[in-house]
């Protein structure tokens, strides 16, 4: 019980940065590709997250504004609206922070789902329903 209030806490710490789970989500996701991909446009960004190009700046910025990435212009680009970004070391200690947290609700989700076809499965037992 201990565990899981320290864990909430942690959560609503989180939160308290965040809007909703749905933000921290995407915030995750974008902190991620930038890892991984630190070119991506913008527009690209959001094609591979399944997001508006609109919340795709309005995130991008969010993050800027915290400190957990940077913008810099490609200096030898042709396109000169061109951007590298780079995770900080508070965006990579915020990517981890994130993951952590999303790890233990996701594990939460999949034990809750568990028993649920635990009790599913015992109720057609019981019952003896075939599925033919």
């Amino acid at each position: 019980m201990r565990s899981r209030k320290r864990h909430c806490r942690a959560v609503a710490c989180l939160l308290s940065k965040y809007e909703t789970f749905l933000d921290l989500e995407i915030h995750l996701k974008v902190l991620r590709e930038l890892e991984a991909n630190p070119d991506v446009t913008q527009r690209q960004l959001a094609q591979q997250l399944g997001v508006s190009l609109g919340k795709a700046n309005y995130c991008l910025k969010a993050l800027i504004d915290k400190g957990f990435i940077k913008a810099r212009n490609f200096k030898n680009s042709s396109n000169k609206r061109a951007y590298l970004y780079v995770l900080t070391p508070k965006g990579i200690e915020e990517k981890s922070r994130i993951s952590v947290s999303f790890l233990k609700r996701k594990m939460e989700e999949f034990e809750s789902l568990r028993q649920e076809i635990e009790r599913l499965r015992e109720e057609v037992r019981v019952n003896g329903i075939n599925n033919k």
